[in-house]
């Protein structure tokens, strides 16, 4: 099991919206709306490696109103 946080920067204001979206994605468990320098934090539990990439990159990317990403793959 690869766990990993994704730090979501979005544009739009509409942040219910891009939430439940996140959360419609395969491997999701967890996103959260936070103040600060992002927007949202979203945790990711996946089989490996290479599924972090497909949420991150293919899925939370792919939502209207997702600016930017970044993705921390939790080491122990």
């Amino acid at each position: 099991m690869v766990v990993a946080y994704v730090m979501v920067k979005a544009a739009s204001g509409d942040a219910d919206r891009i939430r439940d979206g996140i959360l419609g994605l395969e491997g999701v468990r967890e996103a959260h709306i936070v103040a600060g320098d992002m927007d949202f934090v979203v945790k990711v539990e996946v089989d490996a490696p290479t599924d972090v990439k497909r949420v991150a990159a293919d899925g939370i990317q792919g939502i209207t109103g997702v600016e930017d990403t970044r993705t921390y793959i939790a080491m122990g």
